[in-house]
């Protein structure tokens, strides 16, 4: 149990936010909604960056970290646009809205993706010797890069709906 309190300690402040908030989104995309493309994008937006801070702190803005990345983001970004692939999407330009139905796979990939990152984290401050290993890296920066990218093709199914409306 002491070790679980000094992890939740020295976890810095910004992350029990950025957590709140993104269950927060998660449990309102539970419900129908007519929502901003600014709005539909603040989620991958933020995994995106969040993604690609972790990995340029971790292991640098090099090839070797980025191409696992740009690989897992691109599988991702093909698996949240199939998600969405026949769901009733319409879009209103004129209102600036896309309506979307109650989405159930938001809040569950949050959570996922948020219990992975942090388990990360939490491996690489207490054992720095991982960021060493190559399949510690690769499954690192590639789960990051596919949840970002599982959002932003989400996102990008959202926009071909709105720019048709």
């Amino acid at each position: 149990m002491e070790w679980t309190i000094q992890i939740l300690a020295h976890t810095p402040w910004w992350v029990y936010a950025l957590f709140a908030y993104l269950v927060w989104r998660g449990i309102r995309a539970l419900t129908p909604a007519d929502v901003s493309p600014y709005q539909l994008a603040l989620i991958p937006a933020l995994l995106t960056g969040w993604g690609l801070y972790d990995l340029t702190r971790r292991y640098g803005l090099d090839a070797a970290a980025l191409a696992p990345w740009l690989a897992a983001l691109a599988v991702g970004v093909a698996l949240g646009a199939a998600i969405l692939h026949r769901a009733p999407l319409k879009g209103d330009r004129a209102r600036g809205i896309v309506h979307r139905p109650a989405d159930f796979t938001v809040l569950p990939l949050i959570l996922i993706a948020f219990g992975i990152k942090y388990t990360f984290a939490v491996m690489a401050a207490i054992s720095p010797e991982h960021l060493q290993e190559v399949g510690f890296r690769l499954a690192d920066v590639g789960i990051s890069g596919f949840f970002a990218g599982v959002f932003t093709g989400k996102f990008a199914h959202y926009m071909k709906a709105y720019l048709a409306g």
